[in-house]
């Protein structure tokens, strides 16, 4: 199972968890979880006028062998105007747009999305538990 937590952060809010929202999915192949600002098809949704967020910015998907890779979409920009970067435990590691990485099997850690323009941040944590 892949448990996601995600907080909408900006400025002086820094460290609060109020308004977190949640959502996990089975460890099964072809499992998906995505974040973004289309409530159609993604599970965790940031507000509406975050342009920063794509409709779907996140997609984790779970492979064949039950492990979780997380891929930042490519929207329709050319170039994004958030920066993302996964962390985990000390280790952290941007995001190329439009990559992928695979997650830790049965670890934890965070990604986050950095708007480029304004202190606002979207924190996605994930914990892998099988």
């Amino acid at each position: 199972m892949l448990e996601l937590t995600m907080a909408t952060v900006s400025g002086a809010e820094e460290g609060a968890t109020a308004g977190m929202l949640m959502a996990d999915a089975p460890s099964e192949p072809g499992s998906v979880l995505r974040v973004g600002r289309d409530k159609s098809v993604c599970r965790l949704v940031t507000p509406d006028d975050w342009l920063f967020i794509s409709r779907v910015h996140l997609e984790f998907l779970c492979g064949p062998e039950g492990t979780w890779q997380v891929t930042w979409l490519r929207g329709s920009q050319a170039d994004p105007s958030s920066e993302v970067r996964l962390i985990v435990g000390e280790y952290a590691q941007p995001l190329v747009y439009g990559g992928t990485v695979a997650l830790p099997r049965g670890g934890n850690g965070e990604i986050v999305v950095q708007d480029r323009t304004a202190p606002r941040s979207v924190n996605v944590g994930f914990y892998h538990e099988f």
